[in-house]
């Protein structure tokens, strides 16, 4: 039984965004397309559609105008054995010639009519076997077409597809039998990357991850890399590679000591690339390497890892790159979208690369040439007293835009809602290492401090994450979203079987906040909120325009009632859709490990996005999953989000005007 869907009208400054729309230097031809052809949008990856028949005035009437499941219910029928889809649906529906095309619950396509729902066609299966049926939800596919040739991209298991978007059959010519397989050598499992493939021109980049070949960072040696890789998109045949480990003669490999680079891997881009397809460039954001928090096995910057790379889709030549974390122990992926966008900064028009990171930072580059939009430096950090670690005396901190997260954890920095909350939050953190971001963990209850680990802020879920970050072109203003949430990290000794330089020495233990010892006292968090919060950055001068929490959880805790007390915000991975005044947000699910059990929600926003009140927010029956995006179709414009819960089955819902 689904529960109702509830629509509630919030006061606030309605028509203020029309204001902040004055001086807009953006010409027609900079804009995105007002259809949604890539999954973040467009191949800018901004998030934003220029839309404005819903808005401030009438964003009070929106209601669900149709709901789809995410799976066809031809496809269970074929396969009742498999039951429902894992609840995470991550797909972010396409809209090409008034079709929607978005990967289902099993990361299959399936075409749908944008003003119903309705099925026009599901994806052909290379082979009709329950093996090849399974398989996770991804985020997005990619189309291309010269005018003749009509081709959708699918990443899917292991393989790269190309399918028919009037049939959805596969198209056989397209490698051996219709498919290219990405898994490269010595992976244990097959492909089971999230991110998508992206086309610019005619060459298919891929730059997957692997899940549960490097374990996310936690296997200590021997997880394949996960090189950048690109095809031809007619043939299938493989045009190039970029090495994310560097390997033997090829610039970066010295930043891996001690023939590191030999059994390093990981650094996969598991979220989102985005393309300039004038200059022909992909950008390409890397993760942490193999062991991402005991490196002493792998001493140096190690490069590529967690750095933002410019590479020539023609090519796969690396035009530039900036690593974000040097040596990084922490798990801070550089994962969110690179987002493009013309910006006016001192006068200057500046063809701009914006790259969010877990660090809580905002790295703004000439997309062009990797320079620093703002100065960028190294400074000092903590050292890490880890016997063998390596440790990069330096990281490089941006001058602007100030951070829009935390970044730091002290005793003053913990809750004080009520004395007994304040105690409790200080007994469990003086025994671990706090301090600023970059601060290393130290060795499990050795000497001197016999501190138990560390707690990370951010933590290793990061600041921000994919689901980070959209972009206003008509105003030069980047929202980002971010969450608080601390991390334990603790490093203890193990000698292993062997003394052999490449074998585990130490391991690692990450808390996500489930076991016994998690970061909260009775399920609040123990940093002080906003726990989860959107802001506002100005680009062109670096500064934040405003900064508002994010919903309001825990309400209604025993410890809290009777307390006066601003929205808190809710710590979880909600993604936002821009249109011409509003921004478009919800507040995450339950679906995902990493959160505690208050730190989702079903309420789906709309904020003025020149100030950041709250216009109108309505109950869905679940979390969002995806990320939502909006399109016209035959004079109406839709809103669409992938929901979920645990207990409730992944479906997309649409809404729109009466």
């Amino acid at each position: 039984m689904r529960l109702p869907v509830r629509s509630r009208v919030v006061l606030g400054s309605v028509g203020v965004g029309l204001l902040f729309a004055v001086g807009s230097h953006a010409r027609a031809q900079d804009l995105p397309p007002r259809d949604w052809t890539y999954y973040g949008g467009s191949r800018a990856f901004t998030r934003y559609a220029p839309l404005d028949q819903i808005d401030g005035s009438n964003v009070r009437n929106l209601r669900v105008v149709w709901r789809r499941p995410a799976l066809d219910a031809s496809y269970l029928e074929a396969y009742p054995d498999q039951g429902d889809p894992p609840p995470n649906l991550r797909g972010v529906p396409i809209l090409i010639d008034d079709v929607l095309y978005a990967p289902n619950g099993r990361g299959l396509v399936e075409a749908f009519h944008p003003g119903t729902g309705r099925t026009i066609w599901v994806q052909e299966m290379f082979d009709q076997t329950p093996d090849e049926f399974s398989g996770p939800s991804t985020r997005g596919i990619d189309y291309w077409t010269n005018g003749s040739d009509r081709r959708l991209v699918v990443v899917r298991n292991g393989f790269l597809y190309t399918l028919d978007p009037a049939t959805g059959r596969i198209n056989r010519d397209f490698g051996p039998d219709g498919r290219m397989s990405l898994i490269p050598s010595g992976a244990e499992s097959h492909s089971a990357g999230s991110a998508g493939p992206i086309v610019v021109g005619d060459v298919v980049v891929v730059a997957g991850t692997l899940d549960g070949a490097g374990d996310s960072g936690n296997r200590w040696v021997g997880a394949p890399a996960e090189h950048v890789r690109g095809y031809d998109v007619r043939t299938g045949a493989i045009r190039w590679t970029f090495h994310v480990v560097p390997q033997e003669g090829e610039p970066g490999v010295e930043t891996w000591e001690n023939d590191a680079w030999r059994f390093a891997g990981d650094q996969g881009s598991w979220c989102c690339m985005s393309a300039d397809e004038e200059l022909g460039y992909v950008y390409v954001p890397l993760g942490a390497p193999t062991s991402a928090y005991y490196g002493g096995h792998r001493p140096g910057d190690n490069l590529f890892a967690s750095s933002l790379v410019a590479l020539n889709a023609r090519t796969g030549e690396r035009v530039w790159h900036f690593q974000m974390v040097h040596h990084d122990i922490w798990e801070y992926d550089t994962l969110g979208p690179p987002t493009l966008g013309e910006i006016v900064v001192g006068g200057r028009r500046i063809d701009a690369v914006m790259q969010p990171s877990k660090t809580g930072f905002l790295y703004v580059f000439d997309r062009r040439t990797g320079e620093p939009v703002w100065p960028i430096v190294e400074r000092t950090v903590p050292r890490s007293t880890i016997p063998g670690e390596y440790t990069s005396p330096t990281q490089p901190f941006p001058t602007k835009p100030a951070p829009f997260a935390r970044q730091a954890i002290a005793r003053d920095s913990l809750i004080d809602f009520t004395p007994e909350l304040r105690a409790r939050a200080l007994a469990f953190a003086d025994s671990f290492r706090m301090g600023p971001i970059f601060t290393p963990p130290p060795l499990t209850g050795a000497a001197p401090d016999r501190k138990y680990g560390s707690i990370q802020v951010p933590g290793v879920w990061g600041a921000a994450n994919w689901n980070n970050g959209a972009f206003d072109p008509e105003t030069d203003t980047y929202y980002a979203v971010s969450h608080e949430l601390p991390f334990v990290v603790r490093i203890g000794g193990d000698g292993g079987d062997s003394d052999s330089e490449s074998e585990m020495r130490y391991w690692a233990d990450i808390n996500f906040g489930r076991a016994a010892e998690e970061v909260t006292v009775d399920g609040i968090p123990i940093v002080k909120p906003p726990w989860g919060r959107l802001t506002a950055i100005d680009m062109r001068t670096g500064e934040h325009r405003w900064m508002v929490a994010n919903g309001d959880p825990l309400r209604d805790h025993p410890a809290l009632l009777g307390l006066n007390l601003p929205n808190l915000g809710v710590a979880n991975r909600p993604a936002p859709l821009l249109t011409r005044t509003l921004l478009f947000i919800g507040e995450g699910s339950n679906v995902l490990g990493g959160i505690p059990s208050t730190m989702w929600g079903t309420t789906f926003r709309a904020y003025d996005k020149a100030t950041g009140d709250i216009l109108w927010e309505t109950e869905l029956d679940a979390g969002t999953t995806g990320a939502p995006m909006s399109y016209m179709f035959e004079g109406r414009q839709y809103i669409v989000v992938a929901i979920s819960a645990r207990g409730y089955s992944p479906e997309w819902v649409a809404l729109a005007l009466p």
